[in-house]
């Protein structure tokens, strides 16, 4: 995953729920409607909580994949 594919990044690593989806309610205003934010955590809530988050507030949910034992999602900004 290049810097190219994403317009800004979150590191949630080390916090635990709710800290990570709190963080995002707020970066994800720094990001233009459309944009794309990175978000990389180690809590494995997020598995649930951030897709969860996309379809409440109306974000795209690119993708989720784990690496290495850290969680990795895109998500575009809804309007």
């Amino acid at each position: 995953m290049t810097a190219s594919e994403f317009d800004a990044e979150l590191d949630a690593r080390g916090l635990f729920c709710p800290e990570p989806v709190m963080m995002l309610h707020n970066r994800i205003h720094d990001v233009e409607p459309g944009g794309v934010l990175r978000v990389v955590a180690t809590d494995p809530s997020t598995t649930r909580d951030i897709p969860r988050f996309c379809q409440f507030l109306g974000h795209e949910l690119l993708s989720q994949e784990e690496q290495k034992g850290e969680f990795v999602y895109l998500i575009r900004r809804g309007g």
